[in-house]
């Protein structure tokens, strides 16, 4: 079923949203919401030539109480409710998956320890189709985990749903192979005073692109969204938002930090605020910065905020991309400390915010680790 509009739209609310690939025209790499990809290291993702099927598996242990894990057919009406494909990626993904995965949450239930998911590649060669729904119930809270590893080229479809009064820590970490390919759509859809606190966490792949998107459909919900990458030599790592606030009195914060290091490492982050003329009483800031460990390395960011109302209680966007802090430097040094040294702790520094909104402990320490591995390879 296609939604597309007779005129040209003038704002992203208005663009072309549509389950039929065909609606979609080919990509050049022209369009604006495409000038920073590399679609020729796609693989086929965004042709949808037919070809080799690839497959990923979900793993999971035992489950808290309160959560389930299940297989949800394509023709349960809840599959495509909360996205709506408005990228060709997207649509394919959402025609070619086979099923979906439902993890659920019970209304009401307070789930104590953190649940985990892993979805993991089975190879490069081919292309992976995949497809998640959570659902979490009116006054629940949870914490989930999706844990993202292996080798694949994938195109997959996150949808979420936090019902009225619930809510949901919801961390991703894209810890791909270096060879993996992943182009994603996580949609976010918020009930009355409901919550998401969003962590996005990105290291592996050799391109990676995600697309979040947050809509609310009652007063008092409220949407943080964070995000930390690392892209090494080669890589590149994409992340666009699309808050779009529809209710009046809801809040968003979106605060994205990255480092890149080596040659060719290219990071693209994408912040779109809306705020349309009924959403009165809004708060939002939407915040982007970037260290630049090493020449070689490239980083853009745009953040962009569109208001369609003056009665906003405050509404505003910031980005910064450089090298480090010279002050925060001799600070170290003149304790004693060796400049090389120096330099990482003011890495480690720069992400312990952010890594500190996990509330996982196990993984804040592996992705410490991580980073560590990473700083020991960067000439600082």
């Amino acid at each position: 079923m296609s939604t597309q509009a007779f005129a040209p739209p003038k704002t992203k609310s208005q663009a072309l949203r549509s389950y039929d690939v065909a609606d979609f025209p080919a990509l050049t790499g022209l369009e604006e919401e495409w000038r920073f990809t590399p679609l020729k290291r796609f693989r086929g993702l965004t042709t949808g030539e037919p070809g080799a099927t690839a497959s990923i598996a979900h793993e999971y242990g035992q489950l808290p109480a309160g959560v389930t894990v299940s297989a949800l057919d394509k023709a349960d009406p809840r599959v495509g409710s909360v996205l709506t494909p408005f990228d060709r990626i997207s649509a394919l993904a959402h025609g070619r998956a086979e099923q979906a995965v439902l993890i659920s949450v019970a209304p009401d239930a307070v789930v104590a320890e953190p649940a985990l998911l892993r979805v993991v590649g089975g190879g490069a060669a081919g292309i992976a189709y995949g497809h998640t729904f959570v659902d979490v119930g009116r006054f629940a809270e949870a914490t989930l985990v999706l844990e993202q590893v292996g080798s694949t080229t994938l195109a997959d479809n996150v949808e979420v749903t936090v019902a009225d009064g619930a809510k949901l820590t919801l961390v991703t970490v894209a810890d791909w192979a270096d060879d993996a390919v992943q182009a994603q759509h996580l949609k976010v859809r918020l009930g009355r005073d409901a919550r998401i606190t969003h962590v996005q966490v990105t290291l592996g792949g050799d391109l990676v692109r995600q697309f979040t998107s947050v809509e609310y459909t009652g007063r008092g919900g409220e949407a943080e969204l964070y995000g930390l990458y690392f892209a090494d030599a080669g890589q590149h790592q994409e992340h666009r938002q699309l808050v779009d606030h529809t209710v009046p009195d809801c809040r968003s914060y979106v605060g994205y930090r990255g480092a890149l290091q080596g040659d060719e490492a290219h990071t693209v982050w994408v912040g779109d605020v809306l705020i349309r003329a009924e959403a009165t009483g809004t708060e939002t800031y939407e915040i982007n910065r970037n260290l630049v460990l090493s020449d070689g390395a490239r980083a853009d960011s745009v953040p962009n905020l569109e208001i369609e109302t003056g009665e906003v209680v405050s509404a505003g966007h910031a980005s910064a991309t450089g090298r480090f802090d010279d002050e925060q430097l001799f600070y170290l040094m003149a304790r004693g400390i060796p400049e090389r040294e120096a330099r990482k702790l003011v890495v480690r520094g720069f992400f312990a915010e952010l890594i500190n909104k996990i509330p996982v402990e196990a993984l804040r320490d592996r992705l410490g680790d991580a980073i560590e591995q990473r700083l020991q390879k960067a000439t600082l």
